[in-house]
């Protein structure tokens, strides 16, 4: 079991997709000199490490077809089955991060984190945060995200790019919904992000929480 003194270097930055929070990662880490944990970058290698007995969900999710998690699925099934939502990334994050103890505080960039697995690991409330976008705002960030239809096939593969998207945005709305409720319930931070407070600002609130300066 991770014990919070292992994980104390960690400034933890989750919450939905499309809510920034790479963005305001970088502006941290270029302002402060800090390591970044970048948990899009490091599923790639949960993949290999991947046990079909401790990440079920996880291993369904392998075995799919490309066009199957985008289209062949509702909303709720998708939410539903989602490996981050029954612990099964987790500790491939905290393993990660374990071994980058001796790069000072880093910054954990990742949607895949929830309150949940965060809250017994804290030493100090304050060093975690989950940005959540309004259904506006993360409907104009995936749009614009995905307006090429390079990028829109390679995660969608030839499904109907359209419903994909749909999809995805209802499975993220699940997601934010319940992040926020567990956040509330483990008296943690959420921000709320609409696209008009700018990212600086928000870099400026997390130094402070955060102790970076």
């Amino acid at each position: 079991m991770t014990e919070p003194s292992e994980v104390a270097h960690v400034r933890w930055i989750a919450g939905g997709t499309g809510a920034g929070k790479t963005t305001v990662t970088r502006l941290l880490a270029q302002r402060h000199h800090l390591a970044v944990y970048d948990g899009d970058a490091a599923e790639a290698n949960y993949i290999h490490r991947c046990d079909e007995h401790r990440q079920p969900h996880m291993t369904a999710l392998l075995r799919m077809s490309p066009i199957e998690p985008s289209t062949g699925h509702t909303a709720e099934e998708l939410f539903a089955s989602m490996p981050s939502r029954h612990g099964e990334t987790f500790p491939f994050v905290l393993e990660d991060l374990q071994a980058m103890t001796r790069q000072g505080t880093v910054l954990a960039d990742d949607f895949r984190t929830r309150p949940a697995d965060i809250a017994p690991l804290l030493t100090n409330p304050e060093h975690a945060v989950f940005l959540l976008p309004t259904s506006q705002f993360r409907r104009r960030q995936l749009t614009e995200r995905y307006a090429d239809p390079a990028r829109a096939k390679a995660n969608w593969g030839n499904s109907d790019h359209q419903k994909a998207l749909e999809i995805r945005l209802a499975r993220d709305h699940y997601w934010d919904q319940e992040t926020r409720t567990e956040a509330a319930d483990l008296g943690l931070t959420v921000i709320d992000i609409d696209g008009t407070t700018p990212p600086t600002t928000i870099a400026n609130e997390l130094t402070t929480r955060f102790n970076l300066t």
